[in-house]
């Protein structure tokens, strides 16, 4: 029986490698490839296409929310398995008999995976949450309560992000190698994330992070060796006749760069007279439904919806964006290229390399609502990773976007000559399935079939 892992890991460059001796040794005999992230390189359309094999023009994953029209309605961070419009890997896999399991990966809840571990809080009335995880089987999460506690969601992100949510992650996932022993494990580490785009993705805090997720990948082999009762690459004999064997593979969702500069697309748009506020007893409350256009920012592009997609707004939105500094592209109709969707904004803002785009649409700080001095990830119309710099002091988040050093989601593809590699993640595999993983360099895409190709099953894609 073939088992594989496949860890996907947010942040990991070739570069890194030096200081993580665990992973280099895991990877010794093995291969390694840079990858070609595709455009928007963030994490829920990263992750959506390793598992689909498709880009999000066809399987929907427009950004790391959406905004749905019909509601008037924006969703951060909560949408189901449903929203992906393509089967992903574990529906394969399970027309041939062969099992799965899906740890972390952001949109799993529903998901055809035989066995899920995904956080979800139950939130309450007064805006509390209980800490809880979606677990397939339902009752799993109780027996992962009593062995480990509850998953340490303040830890997952926040100012209070580290290595104990990575920790407890393979922690729970060795736990149910050892129970389900699924063939294919898939798991999201998600810990590279904090540090880089904090302080920057050279910065000591950085460096210090890769030796704490080499540490837990040390932990997790032995766990899993442990837990499937083989080493990597070896093949032993069961009771029942069966070899059992366990392979590697590790891919970067995508790598984060340096930034230096920061754009506000909806401030911009408030310029114009597009953005329309609504005045709350504690600020201002940006008015979906009244605007005539607004942006859903995501790192280093940003989606920007027209009421009505008025013909005029539009090319009034790309007239005055192709001279705002810090922005690279405006993209509309065909040319937004894989995020041609239905889903998308009938603008897309691309950032220039260095720079990255911020939700806020208030023009003096006073104004700005509540929740904006808040870690809420929810409510907020996009991501905002000054969240990291939470100041307990004052118990708040500074409205200071400039504090950020890191950024993804650049459309490196399209980056002009010279750009060099140091936006390419890297694919890691280990000798059982370095025949599938022989380039130079791979895409995103090709990381299910290359699953696929490892247990013998050929793909429709």
């Amino acid at each position: 029986m073939k088992h594989l892992v496949f860890a996907s890991i947010p942040g990991l460059r070739q570069s890194d490698l030096a200081s993580m001796p665990n992973t280099q040794r895991l990877f010794a005999s093995g291969n390694s490839s840079r990858i070609e992230h595709s455009f928007p390189a963030v994490t829920w359309p990263s992750q959506a296409t390793m598992l689909t094999g498709k880009s999000p023009q066809e399987h929907g994953i427009i950004g790391n929310g959406f905004f749905w029209r019909e509601k008037a309605k924006v969703e951060m961070w909560t949408a189901w398995n449903e929203v992906i419009e393509q089967p992903q890997i574990w529906d394969t896999l399970k027309q041939h008999g062969i099992s799965s399991a899906a740890w972390f990966p952001m949109l799993s809840k529903g998901c055809g995976a035989d066995y899920v571990c995904m956080p979800a809080p139950i939130h309450q009335p007064d805006g509390s949450e209980d800490l809880w995880c979606y677990t397939k089987p339902q009752d799993f999460y109780g027996q992962l309560l009593e062995k480990l506690g509850h998953f340490p969601l303040k830890h997952f992100w926040g100012p209070l992000a580290n290595i104990k949510s990575s920790d407890w992650i393979v922690k729970s996932a060795t736990l149910a190698a050892a129970e389900f022993k699924p063939n294919l494990f898939y798991i999201y580490l998600p810990h590279l994330d904090y540090a880089a785009q904090k302080f920057g993705p050279d910065s000591q805090q950085a460096i210090e992070a890769l030796a704490e997720l080499d540490n837990t990948v040390g932990e997790m082999v032995t766990g899993f060796e442990a837990a499937l009762g083989v080493a990597q690459g070896a093949a032993l004999g069961s009771s029942n006749g069966d070899q059992r064997s366990i392979d590697w593979m590790f891919a970067s969702e995508y790598v984060i760069t340096s930034v230096d500069h920061v754009s506000y697309p909806n401030r911009e748009l408030r310029s114009l007279g597009l953005l329309e506020v609504l005045s709350e007893n504690d600020g201002e409350h940006l008015d979906v439904s009244g605007s005539k256009a607004w942006a859903l920012v995501d790192h280093q592009f940003s989606h920007v919806f027209v009421k009505d997609r008025s013909p005029d707004t539009i090319e009034q939105i790309v007239k005055h964006f192709e001279g705002v500094d810090g922005i690279e592209r405006v993209l509309t109709g065909s040319e937004r290229g894989r995020l041609d969707h239905e889903r998308s904004g009938d603008v897309v803002l691309v950032s220039s390399p260095n720079s990255w785009q911020a939700y806020y649409w208030w023009q003096s700080d006073e104004r700005a609502p509540a929740f904006a001095h808040t870690v809420d990830i929810h409510r907020k119309p996009g991501y905002d990773p000054v969240e990291l710099h939470f100041d307990i002091s004052t118990m708040s988040v500074p409205l200071d976007a400039t504090l950020i050093k890191g950024s993804h989601g650049y459309a490196w593809e399209n980056a002009p000559a010279g750009a060099g590699d140091h936006h390419r993640g890297v694919l890691l595999t280990t000798a059982g399935i370095s025949d599938v993983a022989d380039m130079d360099t791979v895409t995103d895409v090709s990381m299910y079939q290359r699953v696929l190709e490892y247990f013998g099953v050929e793909s429709s894609n």
